[in-house]
């Protein structure tokens, strides 16, 4: 998961749309559909899509949602064989870079992030999501950002999981104070934020502006704490990763991140100071 030279994830050739996984799958599935004798057309209005986007799914140019697998196993009485690579295919949905993180994340007994420049991905709404992914340059085309809305969003199911993993974000003030979107997208992440804020395993904490110490100042950074209590950490930053996995390294910065809770508001006077910006709009 880490490069040995320089720490740096690097991406690799079946990391892209049209090679690894998702071409296989593609292949998978235009065999399984020509055996079946069905066309393209017909296969499509069985499973409720398009047929050119069963045609990108099959040449590797578009990565199959979950129910598009569910269904096409079921359709093409694939007896699971579709199903099987489910995961594999939805690990592709992410950009290569966070793969890796995206894993842990799902299997994460305790998460802690600090964020300076936006809002976390996991606790973004929608629409915050798409005017994130908007401002991106280069462009992102519509297809892609919307590939990237579905996978946040399906990240979030961290949430309802059981038993609840113990989630904490720090969060600086002036990310919370910036427009992204508008306004309106502005008033509703603040909002969600109020919601989540009262889930009894999340504690957000806002990093006011007035504080004159701030650990932080190295810049965003996730500690990850696996069930079995292995620690990781991720940071990012102009879409290159890098995982510590070196326990002197997590230790490090799980010590950094205690020190930098320990410096902002409390969860309570957070949420009501997240009340009061929520009411200067």
């Amino acid at each position: 998961m880490r490069d040995e030279d320089d720490g740096q994830r690097r991406q690799r050739p079946e990391d892209d749309p049209g090679s690894g996984v998702v071409t296989a799958f593609g292949r998978q599935l235009k065999l399984l559909r020509t055996r079946a004798g069905l066309e393209r057309a017909e296969f499509g209005s069985r499973v409720g899509y398009a047929a050119d986007t069963v045609a990108s799914i099959e040449q590797g140019r578009r990565i199959p949602q979950a129910r598009f697998i569910d269904r096409a196993d079921e359709v093409l009485d694939a007896g699971g064989v579709l199903r099987a690579l489910k995961e594999e295919v939805g690990r592709a949905q992410y950009p290569a870079f966070f793969r890796d993180m995206a894993r842990l994340e799902a299997e994460a007994g305790e998460l802690c992030a600090y964020d300076t420049l936006v809002v976390n991905g996991l606790l973004q709404t929608e629409d915050y999501m798409r005017a994130i992914l908007s401002m991106r340059r280069p462009l992102l085309d519509e297809e892609t950002i919307e590939l990237r809305v579905t996978a946040r969003l399906a990240r979030q199911e961290i949430f309802n999981r059981w038993p609840a993993p113990l989630l904490s974000f720090v969060m600086e003030e002036p990310m919370l104070r910036k427009p992204l979107g508008g306004k309106p997208v502005l008033r509703g992440q603040l909002e969600h934020l109020l919601l989540m804020g009262d889930k009894r395993n999340v504690e957000l904490q806002m990093m006011p502006l007035d504080r004159e110490d701030n650990a932080g100042v190295d810049g965003p950074f996730t500690v990850i704490t696996s069930k079995a209590g292995e620690q990781f950490v991720y940071s990012e930053v102009q879409g290159r990763s890098n995982l510590m996995t070196k326990r002197d390294e997590t230790s490090l910065a799980a010590a950094r991140y205690g020190i930098i809770r320990s410096q902002a508001l409390s969860p309570r006077e957070s949420l009501d100071h997240i009340a009061k910006l929520l009411g200067e709009l």
